[in-house]
């Protein structure tokens, strides 16, 4: 099957006290970052399992001292690994999206980040196929901010740079900031970004047998 497009994922290493830590005090920080690393999992799972597709994963952080660094690092064998560049959050996202249309030139890049581990290949499947029809495909999370951004040129990302991130209106200021550069935008499905206990909980509930879910029971049952 002829590639249609990188879904491009952005990561950052579930290293204890670095990944996850807004689910603390919670749950103590080694079991945020391994709740963070269950999610990354079942994530690289839907994206390598979304058919016509190459994956990507800009990665950033100590793999070393991670929580399940060795279940992460066998999955990245089969994606295409590049470093995160970039000074602040948005530099490191426009730098992410050029890097992937660099790498496989020509095909659309649909980012993600590790915060939705609720995706599907099903799922994958419909936003992909969205940007055959618009420049720029925009998912809205629930607390405001945005879960996923497609472009049919990764090079288009530099928009990103003049919005502020991890606020209640970075979403709709990221589409804002795409409009006024010319991209035509496709709304996708709205879904929750895992950033509290009480989304964590909500998430599980509809992945019974992932492990994020089991993550976070082995945590309630300590």
């Amino acid at each position: 099957m002829t590639a249609r497009a990188t879904v491009l994922v952005v990561a950052k290493a579930p290293v204890p006290g670095q990944a996850k830590t807004r689910l603390s005090p919670a749950v103590p920080p080694e079991q945020a970052a391994d709740i963070a690393a269950a999610s990354l999992l079942d994530t690289l799972d839907a994206v390598l399992a979304t058919p016509g597709v190459v994956p990507l994963v800009a990665l950033t952080g100590d793999l070393t001292r991670a929580k399940r660094s060795r279940e992460i690092r066998s999955l990245l064998r089969r994606v295409i690994l590049v470093p995160q560049r970039g000074d602040d959050f948005a530099a490191r996202l426009v730098n992410a999206h050029a890097d992937a249309a660099h790498v496989n030139a020509g095909l659309p890049v649909f980012q993600i980040g590790m915060d939705t581990p609720q995706v599907t290949p099903e799922l994958l499947d419909e936003c992909v196929d969205k940007l055959r029809h618009v420049d720029a495909a925009l998912g809205m999370a629930t607390d405001g901010g945005w879960w996923a951004l497609g472009l049919r040129d990764g090079y288009r990302a530099g928009p990103l740079r003049t919005v502020p991130m991890s606020r209640a209106d970075t979403g709709a200021l990221t589409a804002v900031a795409l409009k006024q550069a010319g991209l035509r935008i496709g709304l996708l499905p709205e879904l929750s970004d895992v950033d509290d206990m009480a989304t964590a909980r909500e998430v599980a509930a509809l992945l019974p047998d992932s492990r994020f879910a089991e993550a976070l029971l082995v945590g309630a049952l300590r």
